[in-house]
């Protein structure tokens, strides 16, 4: 909400308009005096990565009655406001268009009671709204996503982490209640992102008899080799008739019936805390600054607006249409039509319970030594590592041995291919792998035609490969352009060959987001949080802050729009140096005032002359006596970490689809060479 409200209040100041922050929701804007404050660029300054709200926000019974929306107006009226962007759920953004729809008969009796003039009546006479959705339970529909979900699931997953180290040592279950009321998004993107045995939501609510196939399936995944299990319940997660299913019944479950030890964690209200992920940050940016230009274009007979994301895009829907969809699904789960609430909830949370309800069906190959195998598979990683890799693997590998495929994993890419470094993978293989970083298989920036297309010809014709998936960058998209360009020559290359994008660069085409991007963002964000610590420390200091990306600039600017950075240096938008000068007089101005700090970001290819090195020289010169400068350059560390939950789920999401697609293909192969056949016999005996 942080951003939002920076966002908010700078691209006001920015358009020429006075902003006003309207501090503990509306319950502050019914009390009035200093709970209306007239806000400054300094005043939001720092704030972009904190939790929660520097305004506050309070339930309010008196707006709820007239008499305090009555108040409401005139504390608003008095301000001059008649502008308003509401932050919150369907309740707050309920009360909002209210408000507006009362607006003229609030203005008209406190005209009549004489609390406000004629003039200011006139003046006033409608209201403009705007509504942001802040929720971490992600209910809202219209929207992809709302502001605090993504950073209540990084939450989420740092706690499954932690608990997988003592669930391993100890060969424990955990069942752990995450939030979201009567909304299952939590629990469903998290338990997919964490490996979860077992995820229980209101949306999908079990069988009966579900007891029976819970403790059957726990007991199977611990006969294949795990050491512990995780059951991740939502808070509001019910049973088709309704009954509230708790974390200690199932806990009661599992421990009688299998005698496992079982423990319960609440994560409660630990989820809704923690700095904003980069994600949020750039969201609630993007939104914030939408509708301050939707307010700006709005006219006395415009609709409230709801700003939300719908394909990585922002757009506007109608406030009441969304408020309505949200309580139909409200009344959907009550009406225990719980497939209509799911499609309700968005084609997001749909795709998500899709891929959940096929993995639950997944089980190990136990007697896979005396099966036949329908196909024979390869992957393999090219290019540079990047987070998520290791989930995409393990996805196609289990997708792979569940449909009865042989999977090899290729070890050190096209290298490793040519010195036979294949191993096949099972299931008890790929155990664990969707939270580590980095490549478990190796990988490296060699593409094919580099070690050979007639080796890797042979290569392929020794381990009788059906189909391959590469997962990686710019080598990895090039390697299956020059196999596929030499089928003509190797039949050994007319096979499925797919590419799954994964670049912690997102400098691919074809794809908005690709795997590592996300992961790479949140540590840029941290460190820069942690440098702007430093700053703050010092008395005054610039820092410039070096990052990756070769000649693509999607990281220093994604990551300087998420860190609050004074300006990104990209190779994509030239600049020279008297750009450059132009900064170094806006950090003079800005430290010689209140603000003690400043943060430059550059692409690590931005201009061959400009470096980071000179950039921070001339900083240091040119702020004699004003500031000082430091440089930073983030190198490796950038590639590392633990996997994001976006990058673990759209790795696990692609992997899939992508053994789906090869197995279509060599199905339609088959089926075609039949018909083939079918005619020629046909042909003969006509």
């Amino acid at each position: 909400m942080n951003a939002a409200l920076r966002a908010i209040v700078r691209m006001g100041i920015y358009l020429g308009c006075k902003v006003y922050m309207i501090h503990e929701g509306y319950q502050g804007m019914v009390d009035g005096g200093h709970n209306i404050k007239l806000a400054t660029w300094a005043s939001v300054s720092g704030i972009m990565g904190q939790g929660g709200t520097i305004i506050g926000s309070a339930r309010c019974m008196d707006f709820k009655e007239r008499n305090g929306r009555l108040k409401a107006a005139k504390n608003l009226v008095k301000f001059g406001i008649n502008n308003l962007v509401c932050i919150g759920g369907d309740g707050s953004l309920t009360g909002a268009n209210l408000f507006k729809q009362e607006w003229s008969s609030l203005l008209e009796e406190l005209a009549s009671k004489n609390e406000i003039t004629k003039e200011e009546q006139i003046k006033y006479s409608f209201l403009n709204i705007v509504g942001l959705v802040g929720s971490i339970d992600n209910d809202f529909c219209g929207t992809d996503m709302t502001i605090g979900a993504d950073s209540a699931l990084h939450r989420i997953i740092e706690a499954v982490d932690a608990i997988v180290t003592t669930a391993l040592s100890h060969q424990r279950c955990f069942v752990m209640e995450v939030m979201g009321r009567h909304c299952g998004y939590l629990a469903l993107a998290a338990g997919l992102a964490s490996d979860a045995d077992w995820i229980m939501i209101p949306e999908n609510p079990p069988e009966p008899g579900w007891e029976d196939k819970l403790c059957k399936r726990l007991a199977f995944q611990r006969d294949s080799g795990h050491r512990l299990n995780i059951v991740l319940v939502a808070e509001g997660a019910i049973d088709k008739q309704g009954n509230p299913i708790t974390v200690n019944y199932v806990k009661d479950v599992i421990s009688k019936r299998l005698n496992i030890d079982t423990r319960v964690t609440v994560l409660g209200h630990v989820q809704r805390g923690g700095a904003a992920s980069a994600f949020d940050r750039v969201l609630a940016t993007r939104m914030g600054s939408e509708a301050v230009i939707a307010l700006m274009n709005a006219t006395p007979e415009s609709e409230p607006v709801v700003i939300s994301l719908s394909g990585n895009q922002t757009c506007y829907i109608p406030l009441m249409g969304s408020v309505e969809k949200t309580k139909a699904v409200a009344k959907a789960m009550a009406d225990k039509d719980f497939a209509k609430a799911a499609e309700l909830r968005g084609m997001s949370f749909q795709r998500n319970l899709e891929t959940c309800l096929q993995l639950s069906k997944l089980q190990p190959k136990l007697n896979a030594a005396d099966k036949k195998f329908s196909y024979t598979f390869g992957v393999m990683n090219v290019g540079a590592p990047a987070c998520g890799i290791n989930s995409a693997v393990r996805s196609f590998v289990r997708h792979g041995v569940w449909k009865g495929c042989k999977v090899y994993g290729v070890e050190d890419g096209f290298e490793g291919l040519l010195n036979s470094k294949l191993k096949e993978l099972d299931w008890k293989s790929v155990y664990g792998w969707t939270s580590m970083g980095g490549s478990i298989l190796g990988c490296q920036r060699v593409d094919a035609k580099t070690v050979g297309l007639d080796k890797i010809a042979k290569q392929f014709k020794k381990y009788s490969l059906d189909g391959l998936l590469i997962i990686g960058g710019f080598e990895a998209y090039q390697s299956v352009l020059q196999l596929y360009e030499a089928r003509s020559q190797y039949k050994e290359f007319c096979i499925p060959i797919v590419c799954v994008p994964a670049t912690i660069s997102n400098n691919v085409p074809g794809t908005d987001l690709s795997i590592g991007c996300d992961t790479a963002l949140n540590e840029i964000v941290t460190i820069c949080d942690k440098i702007k610590q430093s700053a703050i420390g010092s008395k005054r200091r610039v820092f410039v802050v070096e990052t990756m990306g070769g000649y693509c600039g999607y990281l220093a600017s994604v990551a300087g729009f998420a860190s609050g950075a004074d300006q990104s240096y990209i190779f994509e938008e030239p600049f020279t140096i008297h750009d450059i000068i132009d900064d170094v007089h806006h950090l003079r101005k800005k430290m010689e005032g209140d603000l003690k700090r400043g943060i430059l970001l550059r692409n690590e290819m931005a201009n061959p002359h400009y470096t980071t090195d000179f950039l921070m020289k001339l900083l240091a010169e040119e702020g004699k006596g004003i500031f000082s400068a430091r440089s930073n350059i983030l190198g490796h560390m950038q590639q590392g970490g633990v996997p994001t939950p976006f990058d673990r789920n759209l790795g696990l999401k692609l992997a899939a689809k992508s053994l789906k697609f090869m197995i279509r293909c060599l199905e339609n192969r088959s089926r075609n060479f039949f018909i083939f056949l079918l005619r020629f016999f046909l042909y003969l005996f006509i």
